[in-house]
């Protein structure tokens, strides 16, 4: 994957772009910003947040350990860049889904109604992918795996959702899928990159248990 490379300034860019995305997760001094969730826009931004962390440490992080030393230069190939970029939109569009999944069913188990729940779900969902549109970045297969995004949220048993890791299965996949890694090396990784990836999830979980405010979410949601 890594071939010889012209040097210039957009490595530098493209990096400081991941660093500033990471400080503005964490906030300052490096401290996760953990806030209660007590509207749907909240629980939204939450969704669409934590999507993001998660499809770019995930993604990032697994290329920075197979590449070593040479991960900066990576950085320094535009083709590798633009395959890097598809990835990074294939990633977030399935933690999207996952963790959309998971919070719905966390309003369930808290008492919402299973019907109001898949229409909130539903709701936020739409908000951030019409929001986001289809990204320069993002590649031709955008837009239909957003639509299939969409249709996993629109047929989902909400009260069937598991407190656990059980329905985040397409962030691991996509990651295998989507990595610009070559063939032979993601056999060798596949089993430790997947379950990296639902380890990072963890902490996502642990923070919505404890900020999702089931009842004031329900009240904020206007049919």
């Amino acid at each position: 994957m890594i071939q010889d490379q012209e040097r210039g300034d957009g490595s530098h860019s493209r990096l400081a772009g991941f660093l500033a995305m990471v400080r503005d997760y964490l906030g300052i001094g490096g401290r996760v910003r953990r806030e209660p969730l007590r509207d749907a826009e909240a629980l939204r931004a939450f969704l669409s947040s934590r999507a993001s962390f998660i499809a770019q440490t995930s993604l990032y992080g697994y290329l920075r350990t197979r590449a070593g030393q040479r991960y900066p230069e990576l950085f320094e190939n535009d083709g590798f860049v633009e395959l890097l970029n598809a990835a990074k939109w294939h990633m977030w569009l399935a933690c999207l889904s996952d963790v959309t999944v998971y919070a719905g069913g966390l309003l369930a188990r808290g008492g919402m109604p299973e019907e109001r729940v898949g229409m909130l779900m539903r709701r936020l969902l739409d908000a951030t992918l019409d929001g986001t549109g289809v990204p320069q970045e993002a590649d031709a297969g955008f837009p239909e795996h957003a639509a299939r995004v969409r249709a996993r949220i629109a047929l989902t048993p909400w009260t069937s959702i598991g407190d656990d890791e059980g329905c985040f299965h397409e962030s691991p996949s996509a990651l295998v899928r989507h990595a610009p890694i070559i063939e032979n090396l993601m056999r060798l990784d596949e089993q430790i990159v997947r379950n990296s990836v639902s380890f990072h999830w963890q902490e996502v979980r642990r923070d919505l248990r404890e900020l999702l405010d089931v009842g004031s979410v329900a009240r904020s949601f206007v049919e």
